[in-house]
């Protein structure tokens, strides 16, 4: 019989995810392009270095972007990253607002 191998917590230690203040600012955008009718669905990634929030347009489709924190380039770059479906980086930056203003240019649309 196996016994079971105990919880340290280590193994959640490194790992980064969004706080309250983070997520809100996401989802007050995410939540205005889905009124707007440009996406429809979100994913968030908790990983090792990395916390990735994905944008879908439909479910079973690759993210068209992805908003990430890498808090190892807070002194460097930024923590920040919004970055296109083809892998490119739109922007970059230790402000996640300043940082998301590359996605809410989306919304601002000339009124017929």
């Amino acid at each position: 019989m196996n016994a079971p191998i105990p919880f340290t917590g280590a193994q959640l230690a490194d790992r980064v995810s969004f706080d309250r203040a983070e997520l809100s600012v996401i989802l007050s955008l995410y939540g205005r392009m889905v009124a707007a009718g440009e996406w429809r669905d979100y994913g968030i990634s908790t990983l090792r270095g990395v916390a990735v929030f994905s944008v879908f347009r439909r479910t079973a489709e690759n993210p068209l972007y992805r908003i990430e924190k890498r808090p190892k380039l807070r002194a460097k770059q930024g923590q920040y990253a919004v970055i296109g479906m083809d892998g490119q980086v739109l922007k970059r930056g230790h402000d996640l607002k300043t940082v998301l203003r590359v996605l809410e240019r989306k919304l601002i649309r000339a009124v017929d």
